[in-house]
């Protein structure tokens, strides 16, 4: 038993490795970071703490979906469609930081709080291009009608 455990740690080492080389696992690891960048400025602004709680929420949906394709669970579990809830789920995250770092940048404070908004319009950014590159009609690649009589005769 712990000689076939042994065995598959090397595979699931490198489906992790593999999938964290992609551009979705660097955009979604880029993502994970920038929240808690983001959630480390709020916290030292105090009089903004409220706004922490999108980037928990994004940073922990993020951390759903970066684990999700790694392990290839979104091949075996079939209800859900994947594609469509990570693009809402970028899609969402954009407008909310949008909204959240003009918020935060209209109202004057301390540097902190400036970091957060200017770092909440990047990650705006980021979550954007996340959206972009996932969106599901996009990446539905149509084939050619053949040309070709079908009687198969020239």
């Amino acid at each position: 038993m712990a000689d076939s455990e042994r065995l598959s740690a090397p595979g699931c080492w490198a489906a992790c490795t593999n999938f964290s080389r992609t551009r979705k696992g660097i955009l979604l690891f880029a993502e994970i970071i920038l929240c808690l960048v983001i959630l480390i400025c709020y916290s030292a602004s105090y009089s903004y703490q409220g706004y922490s709680s999108l980037s928990v929420v994004e940073m922990i949906l993020a951390a759903i979906f970066f684990i999700i394709y790694m392990c290839d669970l979104h091949t075996k579990i079939q209800f859900i469609n994947w594609p469509w809830s990570d693009f809402f789920r970028s899609l969402i995250a954009t407008i909310l930081y949008l909204i959240t770092s003009i918020v935060v940048l209209v109202h004057k404070g301390n540097y902190s709080k400036i970091t957060a908004g200017i770092l909440g319009l990047i990650a705006t950014a980021l979550f954007g291009y996340d959206a972009f590159v996932t969106f599901p009609l996009r990446q539905q690649r149509h084939t050619a009608a053949p040309t070709d009589p079908a009687d198969g005769s020239v």
